[in-house]
């Protein structure tokens, strides 16, 4: 039983530090737009948001791998180009 209760306090104390040492990075103007935004938005709504918010991300990651790899198909070897000339 103390054992239990020993990890419960070890595992609450760990999250405590980890949200100190985020709060410590976050800026003034980022901590109010969380609270705003915890404060507004139900929980679920914001687990859309997140969720929608990834999914911008990965159309944005798509469409940046699709115009590389059309750079690279398209890039000569050693970075110029050749044209061939016949001479008569």
């Amino acid at each position: 039983m103390a054992d239990d209760k020993t990890e419960e306090m070890e595992r609450r104390l760990a999250a405590l530090e980890r949200r100190q040492v985020r709060s410590e990075r976050t800026s003034a103007v980022e901590t109010a737009f969380w609270a705003f935004m915890h404060k507004v938005f139900p929980e679920e709504a914001r687990s859309h948001m997140k969720a929608a918010g990834r999914e911008q991300l990965l159309a944005a990651r798509a469409y940046l791998d699709h115009w590389i790899a059309k750079l690279e198909v398209n890039e000569p070897e050693n970075g110029r180009r050749h044209e061939s000339i016949e001479i008569d």
